[in-house]
């Protein structure tokens, strides 16, 4: 463990604080600090012309650490917050579907305080009303006096915040929420009208009390929560409010005080070095220092581990401790509830654990690996640092990590050492669980030495154990190469072992900084095979010019000379070019680290098992589609409830046949606008197939990601060089694009002059340009998002530029993806057209091309920006809006013409499509 300094001198630490316990300042109630922000410094307590002697232990205790941060955010607010949200969504849900159940419930409650006496109810309401009010008064004239304003800021914030959400919802519900909603929120008013959904004064008063956590003080906790509800009971008897609306109203109240606490920062209580030294002093040991190790910056996988610190004692070697508090334990929490969600339960640890079971987890398994035979730290003492705060003890190592050794010092023996400290805990089925880098620490005599068991766990099962062999192996190849760490592992643990956790070998079941380092890796890999390429072809390049002059050399001398040798002399040097290229591509593709260990354990077992063990419950990409198609299939069922059957059964046969031919016309569209951008040739027909086979990816994939992926895959497979292959499409799409947004704008003018004399273009195109202008200035005027779309825009686009050169010395074949761009946005909008006036009977007359145009392209581009696969949902929505206000139709006539618009190119293919995809997936194309 190497020491670490961040110090500042003495008399700028922070300002002294009320003396605990051992002379250090502790705070005087849980979750608060006599300093708001814990920024004091363990600093030498003694000034100038003190009387004290340093014979006492609070004389010579000093120590230096960074300043904390005043504030933090803390993840369970955040937490709590969406859980507040999703509350209020569930009950809005039940009050707009479950009307029965909420006047059920009403007129149960009116029957039970039908019977209560008036002047009970008459003064209950008046205690309440004036209590509700003078408690947290009472309140923050209690933490004034103890200095503690921060608080009550937090807290007149997350008032004011609560109450212009309460009048944002009464205005809501009274002007635009269903009547269901209206009907269970409110009640007829005395004097007429109805009462308030929400009610003005008791969310903001529950905002306050939360964010000035007077529910974590049980004597305020009690007072308060007696008064709102004695002040919920008497409106509700007397019949000022319903049950539901009393239900919104504290979970709006609880909800506001969790966002602005996450989003203003909690004061930070974590324990500093002077609560920690006055917590050894209470376990026995008498500290000097306590200096700040040293390690690495907080991320997701380190919050959890600690902060840790070198005691020096006035008599004895120094200590080790490890502080754990909740802020660090909770660093980190969405993503393993991320993984404990996608992963199976038995390669997932607890998300939520208290620090109770996080230090007797510790301990056990800090106890249980010495008793193994393993080097482990030893653990000499365990302590709690108040209700926030535990810290364990160990003897000092004083090593070095792995990380930090040089490559030339991981020697053979080392690494076989620490294979047997691997052996030792598996040999009691103790699973480490994180045997990355700077979890082997190696001390001055090159003993190893196992540190960070916390996540570890006991009576760990086959899977587990596995995990940590396949995890070993990765980390050590990162340093020394697999032959070397294979070899190491066989030698230790034997082949059989070795060979059982290839099926365990896969990113996902190793440690988030392995992922990390095996992605960087792959990065540059990818760059070194561009590389190789690029100077392959400008080499063949400089020969094709040189036998190009050469060749002109001679036919200048001799004016016989058979053209057709020349030219069959240039497709050989073409041929030889791509010969060179991919030469040069397979010297220089590498292996990546994990494929390089199955080879090396392949070696020694030939028959040993490679099939990857299935470690997700559900893909993230699979968990996202779920989650967009039920809320676009939500969308469309409920277009669909809104469709009258009579519309139906009056539509135009004709023009929905008219319909089906324009929709099957794109797909032979698309094949053309692909082509005019790829050199080579490619079978045009089953392009066509390709194509169609992409109304079945679409369906799993989002729109603008399915289509790009499978063209890529299929022009690869074809015979493109995979640069360019990804070099077409990409000059495909940055084409289509522009030629997108020149169409919006053109049509759009044209719509904007239809109804004018004069040219002059409508205040919606203006108004989107202005928009995009301001955009784009934004984005240039700021570096940081100028930086980042222009470093998404250079890798989206690599290599699309000399391909369009290359397009460009053939007009036939430009001219073939500049048609078939147009005809494919054409062909679209006559669909959408047909689709509009099989049902419109009459009402389309009126209707002109470029409206529809202008609509289609609209929700075209929504649709491709929507995460929703084939931008279910979306394109619905903004087709069905833009028919209705842009070209004055009908809901009953926009609706099923939009319905059947996406029926003929997005559902109906999708049959045909998947039966293509395995076609060309059997033919070897795709």
């Amino acid at each position: 463990m190497v020491k670490g300094h961040d110090a500042q001198p003495p008399d700028e630490a922070g300002p002294g604080v009320p003396a605990g316990p051992g002379g250090v300042g502790e705070p005087d109630e849980p979750g608060e600090s006599g300093t708001p922000g814990g920024s004091r410094t363990s600093g030498d307590s003694r000034t100038p012309g003190d009387s004290r002697t340093p014979a006492e232990p609070s004389e010579r205790v000093s120590g230096d650490e960074p300043l904390l941060a005043a504030r933090v955010h803390r993840p369970s607010d955040l937490l709590r917050l969406l859980v507040g949200v999703l509350a209020i969504a569930l009950v809005l849900a039940i009050a707009a579907f479950a009307h029965g159940t909420t006047s059920g419930l009403e007129q149960d409650i009116n029957k039970g305080t039908t019977g209560a006496p008036d002047v009970f109810v008459k003064i209950a309401g008046l205690v309440s009303s004036i209590a509700v009010l003078l408690v947290p008064v009472a309140f923050a004239i209690e933490r004034l006096i103890k200095r503690d304003g921060l608080r009550i800021a937090d807290g007149v914030l997350a008032a004011v915040l609560a109450h212009g959400m309460t009048l944002a919802t009464d205005l809501w519900v009274a002007r635009a929420a269903p009547g269901t909603i209206q009907d269970a929120l409110t009640q007829p008013a005395a004097g007429g009208g109805l009462t308030d959904p929400v009610h003005g004064y008791l969310a903001p008063v529950i905002a306050y009390m939360t964010a000035v956590g007077m529910a974590r003080r049980p004597r305020w906790r009690v007072v308060l929560w007696f008064v709102l509800l004695l002040d919920a009971f008497t409106m509700l008897v007397a019949g000022y409010t319903t049950a539901f609306s009393i239900i919104l109203t504290v979970l709006i109240g609880w909800t506001v005080a969790y966002g602005t606490l996450y989003a203003v920062g909690s004061p930070n209580v974590r324990p500093t070095g002077q609560t920690l030294l006055a917590g050894l002093r209470r376990v026995g040991f008498r500290p000097v220092t306590a200096l700040r190790a040293e390690g690495l910056p907080d991320t997701v996988e380190q919050g959890d581990r600690g902060r840790r610190y070198i005691v020096t004692l006035e008599d004895g070697p120094p200590l080790d401790v490890t502080v754990v508090d909740r802020e660090q334990q909770a660093h980190g929490f969405f993503y393993r509830v991320w993984r404990r969600l996608t992963l199976r339960a038995i390669t997932t640890r607890r998300s939520i654990v208290s620090l109770r079971q996080a230090l007797e987890q510790e301990a056990l398994l800090a106890y249980a690996a010495i008793a193994a035979g393993a080097n482990a730290p030893k653990l000499i003492a365990t302590s709690e640092l108040g209700p926030d705060a535990v810290m364990l003890v160990y003897e000092h190592l004083g090593g070095r990590t792995l990380d930090s050794l040089e490559d030339k010092e991981v020697t053979d023996e080392l690494v076989r050492s620490a294979w047997r400290q691997v052996e030792a805990l598996q040999s009691r089925r103790i699973a480490h669980r994180r045997l990355v880098g700077d979890a082997i620490l190696v001390d001055r005599s090159g003993k190893v030495i196992l540190t960070d068991l916390r996540g570890g766990e006991i009576a760990a099962g086959d899977l587990v154990l596995r995990m940590d062999i396949a995890q070993l192996l990765t980390t050590l190849g990162l340093r020394i190469g697999a032959q070397r760490a294979v070899a190491a592992a066989v030698e230790v643990l034997g082949p059989d072992a070795i060979a059982d956790c290839l099926p365990l070998l896969q990113p996902i079941a190793l440690s988030r900084s392995t992922r990390a380092e095996l992605r960087r890796l792959a990065r540059e890999r990818s760059k070194r095979e561009r590389e190789a390429v690029l100077e392959a072809s400008e080499a063949a390049k400089r020969a094709r010019a040189e036998s190009g002059a050469a060749a002109g050399q001679v036919a200048g001398a001799d004016a016989k000379a058979d053209r057709k040798a020349v030219r069959a002399e240039k497709q050989a040097d073409k041929r030889a070019e791509k010969r060179a290229l991919d030469s040069a591509l397979d010297e220089a593709r590498e292996e990546d680290l994990l494929a390089q260990i199955r080879r090396q354990v392949l070696l020694i077992r030939p028959q040993a098992p490679v099939e990857p063990v299935r470690l997700e419950r559900i893909k993230p990409r699979t968990l996202i589609s779920l989650i967009a198609g039920a809320v676009a299939a939500y969308f469309l069922l409920s277009q669909i409830a809104r469709t009258p059957l009579s519309a139906i059964a009056e539509a135009n046969w004709g023009w929905v046949a008219a319909a089906v031919l324009f929709s099957a016309l794109s797909y032979v569209a698309a094949a053309m606008s692909l082509l005019g951008f790829v050199p080579e040739r490619v079978p045009f027909g089953r392009t066509v197939v390709a194509q169609l086979a992409g109304s079945f990816v679409k369906i799993v994939a989002p729109a603008a990601v399915g289509g790009v992926a499978l063209n890529t895959r299929f022009l690869q497979r074809s015979g493109v060089r995979p640069g360019l292959a990804v070099a077409s499409v990409g000059a495909s799409q940055l084409f289509g694009l522009g030629a997108h947004i020149l169409l919006l704008l053109a049509f759009g003018y044209l719509t904007g002059t239809e109804k004018s004399q004069s040219f002059t273009p409508s205040r919606t195109v203006i108004a989107g340009l202005l928009t995009v202008a301001v955009l784009v200035l934004v984005v240039t005027a700021i570096p940081f998002m100028r930086k980042f779309v222009s470093t998404r825009l250079r890798s989206l686009f690599a290599g699309v530029v000399p391909r369009m050169l290359d397009v460009l010395q053939r007009p036939l074949k430009l001219a073939t993806g500049i048609g078939g761009m147009l005809l494919l946005t054409g062909v679209f909008v006559l669909c959408l057209d047909a689709s509009i006036r099989a049902f419109g009977q009459g009402q389309a007359e009126t209707l002109s091309f470029a409206t529809v145009a202008v609509v289609f392209l609209a929700g075209n581009a929504i649709g491709s920006a929507a995460p929703t696969p084939g931008g279910v949902g979306a394109v619905e929505g903004a087709l069905t809006l833009g028919l209705v206000t842009v070209g004055n139709l009908p809901l009953e006539v926009a609706t099923p013409a939009v319905l059947l618009y996406r029926l003929l190119t997005l559902w109906l293919p999708v049959l045909p499509g998947w039966l293509c995809f395995n076609w060309l997936t059997k033919k070897g194309a795709l």
